[in-house]
């Protein structure tokens, strides 16, 4: 049986996909490669980018785009030679040496490049290899360099410059065209060079490059291909509200959907009962679970949270900042991460990014500093007892805000961070907080959603009965200007939210920053109400 692959390239006869060609814009690829041109493709990490690789170079050596002999080579393995050029380059040639090997006619370069490393050294057997490569065989030979961004330093360095050495010699001395891979675009890089003790722009270092052509993500009908194959293999469904969490949660990120179905439909006890479709709920079990486990992706974006240059970006989106000191190429890295959403107005990718970030950034706050028990903020009924949880977190704030929040890296956030990490240990419990917050909002918008009891079967079950769910709304704003017109604009945030959320209940945070006001000004309670409808305004 397929199954939804979350690691490494896809397998047509193992998993289920999208086409990774039909995700190339191949006509413009083609295109270069026939005029013998240098270029860039780039994505963030596990969006499929080897898969197209793999894919194209069949492609290429099948004879349907042409007379062609292509190569993929994979150089992460140089990264841990870090900047010791003559190591990364003895690890790059025996992977291309190895990837030789498999082309029919290509061995020589297997047995040869030990000699052209001694004879030509470090600076220049890159080059001479890739020259006697070229020259061996009648087809011209295209080089697909995948993960070369992982490379450091003068090693990184080294490769670009041999490979700029050899442009003029294409395409019978060297390769017609080069394909470089990786995380960022070239000119995106800053290479620091350790001998030289400069900092090289990658732009300079490779000033051949042609275009850069980015991967993206899933388009909302590549995810229903994607779905729809799983229907086919099992009979099993999603229901429409299933595949709508799937999109809404992902945005389309590659590996995100293909682990928020896996998990639905692999590994929860309900989803491989094939007989039952999988509901919204089963996505949302998932995506928490995905969470908890600190998957791999997940992990790997959280630790680059701790980055100087992500931090600048990141930290004004969870203050709901203006952001104006942001950097233009910290910005652009972030977005190159897949932090960072390519389009629109600046925001987190996807709604699990947003929540895997705050989560990550206080997940120490949450474990040794809130030992509130969650069963003290649930009533008799089930219902979660938010003003309850609220003036809890308020005497909280009081005693430790000055202590924790100086503990943050984001500090311009702190204390939106430290109300989530109080919140997130409390909702554990059972339910789940989804967060939104963005450059230029001037606030941070949370909405607590706390499952109720009444029927239903293990989450997940489509054909079990509905389980209601409370509903509250949590707007956080920092204190700027008046108390009254912050309140006043508050208020009107927290019932436009509350109406799209369908909650009847809502709470506005104010957070005061003014060391010069005491903890007697700040900290107050008061009922207010919104178009009508009562919101409480809490003041910190």
């Amino acid at each position: 049986m397929r199954f939804f692959n979350t690691e490494g390239p896809v397998r047509p006869e193992d998993h289920y996909l999208v086409s990774p060609l039909a995700r190339l814009d191949l006509d413009e690829i083609l295109l270069l490669i026939e005029r013998k041109k240098y270029f860039v493709l780039h994505a963030p990490r596990q969006t499929g980018k080897t898969s197209s690789l793999l894919a194209l170079r069949d492609l290429l050596n099948g004879g349907e785009a042409g007379p062609c002999r292509a190569v993929y080579v994979n150089v992460e393995g140089a990264q841990a030679m870090r900047e010791d050029v003559g190591l990364a380059m003895r690890t790059i040639l025996s992977e291309m040496g190895s990837e030789a090997r498999r082309s029919p006619g290509d061995e020589f370069l297997d047995g040869v490049w030990p000699d052209i490393l001694e004879r030509s050294g470090p600076g220049a057997a890159l080059r001479e290899s890739l020259a006697r490569w070229a020259g061996a065989g009648k087809a011209p030979l295209v080089v697909m360099i995948d993960e070369v961004d992982a490379l450091v330093g003068d090693s990184l360095l080294s490769v670009l410059r041999q490979l700029r050495a050899g442009y003029p010699d294409r395409p019978d001395g060297f390769p017609q065209s080069v394909i470089l891979c990786g995380v960022r675009d070239v000119r995106d890089y800053r290479i620091h060079s350790g001998a030289g003790r400069e900092v090289v722009a990658g732009g300079s270092a490779f000033n051949i490059r042609a275009e850069s052509l980015r991967l993206g993500d899933f388009t909302p009908e590549e995810v229903s291909v994607l779905l729809d194959q799983h229907v086919e293999a099992t009979g099993q469904e999603f229901t429409g509200e299933a595949r709508a969490a799937v999109w809404d949660l992902t945005r389309g990120q590659p590996w995100l959907v293909n682990a928020l179905a896996y998990e639905a439909c692999f590994r929860s006890r309900t989803g491989r009962d094939r007989s039952r479709a999988v509901c919204e709920e089963a996505i949302q079990a998932a995506r928490e679970e995905l969470i908890l486990r600190r998957e791999t992706h997940l992990d790997q974006l959280a630790d680059k949270l701790q980055e100087e240059r992500v931090r600048r970006v990141v930290e004004p989106l969870l203050a709901g900042g203006r952001g104006a000191g942001v950097r233009p190429d910290d910005l652009q890295y972030a977005r190159d991460l897949g932090l960072v959403r390519r389009d629109g107005p600046v925001a987190i990718a996807n709604p699990i990014y947003r929540e895997v970030i705050p989560r990550d950034l206080t997940w120490i706050t949450q474990e040794m500093a809130i030992t509130d028990d969650p069963a003290w903020y649930v009533a008799a009924d089930g219902r979660l007892q938010a003003p309850k949880l609220l003036a809890a977190f308020q005497e909280f704030f009081r005693e430790h805000s000055e202590h924790w929040v100086e503990r943050f890296q984001y500090k311009e956030a702190g204390p939106q961070l430290l109300l989530q990490a109080f919140l997130q240990r409390v909702v554990n419990g059972g339910g789940r907080i989804e967060r939104e917050y963005g450059l230029g909002r001037g606030r941070t918008d949370l909405l607590i959603v706390w499952p109720l009891a009444g029927g239903g079967d293990e989450a997940g079950v489509a054909d079990a009965a509905p389980r209601p769910a409370q509903k509250a709304v949590v707007e956080c704003k920092l204190l700027r200007g008046s108390v009254e017109r912050t309140v006043e604009q508050g208020l009107r945030q927290t019932r436009a939210y509350m109406d799209r959320c369908g909650s009847a209940e809502g709470h506005l945070v104010i957070f005061d920053r003014d060391a010069e006001r005491s903890w007697e000004e700040k900290l107050y309670r008061r009922e207010e109400s919104a178009a009508g409808v009562p919101v409480t305004v809490w003041g910190m």
